[in-house]
């Protein structure tokens, strides 16, 4: 007899314990603790026929994005094919939606899930992966609206309501809807006060916002919670760039010390991503970071020809470049070349429109062919989304274009693009300073030296 998780999802098979184990496994996947591969996968040595929790298996290692668990998930999704005559319709739509992702049509896996969501608008298990997959594509109204068309039919009483609103804050966050987007979050901190993904998206809308003395304290104050998580790698990333923004060099080698970075290599991405997206921060501001970049570079070498998600490849690149390793930039670069020529799977335009010119805009700066590396931002800049990942994230490539800029001594291009980044970020003492050179550049000293005053005001307070 079929019976029905713990929000009334009916699911194929017919054992209650089997079923509640996997919804711990979930949570573990929404709160960034335990290890929810290992828990489901103990589950299925004593149900193998539990079609579900197979597919729950192949579902979440999609958004890894690593090639190293591709065979494992290639693994998980056979298993739950080999059920298909056990599976009820909404099983099968997350068995296509894997096998849509396995194809390399990872829109046509959202699409899939989109399905299921439609009919069981309480399966929070295919909201979570629209909401996250919608983040690693790039689409910013996706990962709003996919919760706002089934937010009013979720009630505060129903399981897992604070993790729909911590999605929900999210994606008003990346569409610039803060005020709504930090009430959310914050409800959601106040029925769990543990959340990673609530804290996540609060520090988002303080970032946007150039809030941050707030988003210190706001970090700080929850620290005891959020640092025991996996997700506490992005979260120090994200403290340590609210350091930055007012100057505190200091604070932020603390942290990529002793928070940020391992010395082996681990199977959490994000560690290697923040790590490189800090590093370049320091290296466009000239700050030296000693030999950092090659144990980074250590990491990144081994998976220089994955071509297998745009966004990993161009925080690859940094290290690279940085760490003077020609080779292995070369063999990235390659890579990506035929593969943007010979494949078609989503991160094939990804790759083609972002990804392959962030790299080569890279190389040229660290080549000091800062002109060049201009040119192919400029032709891009207002298609960064589709490179995934988040605003803050992708800041990193009008901040590369910027420096650039001035490095070019194109000082009329590059007041335009700090008087830009002023106005949407007034507290930024990198904004004001990077104001004053451009003036500084084109001869204006007497507004360089305002410019000048209001970073050191801003660093001072």
């Amino acid at each position: 007899m079929a019976l029905k998780d713990c929000r009334g999802v009916s699911v194929s098979y017919d054992n209650r314990s089997a079923i509640e184990a996997m919804e711990q496994a979930h949570i573990c996947t929404m709160d960034f603790t335990g290890d929810p591969i290992g828990m489901i996968n103990k589950v299925l040595k004593e149900h193998p026929d539990f079609v579900m929790g197979h597919c729950f298996k192949a579902a979440w290692l999609t958004q890894t994005l690593e090639t190293r668990i591709y065979d494992r998930m290639v693994s998980a999704l056979g298993a739950a094919e080999a059920l298909w005559s056990k599976a009820n319709e909404r099983e099968r739509g997350h068995i296509r939606a894997v096998r849509a992702w396995i194809d390399g049509d990872f829109f046509g896996a959202v699409q899939q899930w989109e399905k299921i969501l439609t009919r069981n608008p309480f399966d929070l298990f295919a909201l979570q992966l629209i909401h996250l997959t919608d983040v690693l594509l790039g689409d910013i109204a996706g990962q709003r609206d996919c919760v706002a068309r089934v937010f009013a039919l979720w009630a505060e009483d129903t399981p897992g309501y604070e993790f729909v609103l911590g999605f929900y804050s999210f994606g008003l966050e990346e569409n610039a809807d803060y005020l709504q987007a930090e009430e959310l979050g914050r409800m959601s901190l106040a029925i769990r006060p543990d959340n990673p993904y609530a804290v996540h998206a609060v520090s988002h809308v303080m970032e946007m916002q150039g809030r941050q003395a707030g988003g210190i304290n706001f970090m700080r104050d929850r620290a005891g919670s959020w640092s025991k998580s996996h997700f506490a790698n992005h979260l120090w990333w994200h403290l340590s760039l609210f350091h930055l923004d007012v100057g505190q060099v200091d604070r932020v080698f603390d942290i990529y010390d002793n928070s940020l970075r391992t010395p082996h290599q681990t199977a959490d991405k994000y560690e290697e991503l923040d790590a490189a997206a800090l590093l370049w921060r320091l290296k466009l501001l000239g700050i030296d970071v000693g030999d950092r970049w090659s144990s980074l570079a250590d990491k990144w070498e081994p998976s220089a020809a994955d071509t297998l998600y745009a966004f990993n490849d161009v925080h690859a690149m940094m290290s690279f470049v940085s760490d003077g390793r020609a080779d292995a930039a070369k063999t990235l670069l390659s890579a990506n070349e035929r593969h943007i020529h010979h494949a078609t799977d989503a991160n094939t335009a990804m790759s083609r429109e972002i990804g392959l010119p962030f790299c080569l805009a890279l190389q040229d700066f660290e080549n000091e062919e800062y002109s060049s590396c201009v040119d192919r931002l400029l032709a891009v800049r207002y298609r960064t989304h589709r490179l995934g990942g988040s605003h803050a994230q992708r800041d990193i490539i009008g901040w590369t274009l910027l420096e650039a800029a001035l490095r070019a001594k194109r000082f009329n291009v590059a007041l335009a693009l700090a008087n830009e980044r002023c106005a949407l970020k007034k507290t930024s003492v990198q904004n004001w300073q990077y104001v004053a050179r451009a003036h500084k550049g084109l001869g204006q000293l007497d507004k360089a030296e305002k410019a000048e005053a209001r970073a050191l005001s801003l660093m001072t307070g």
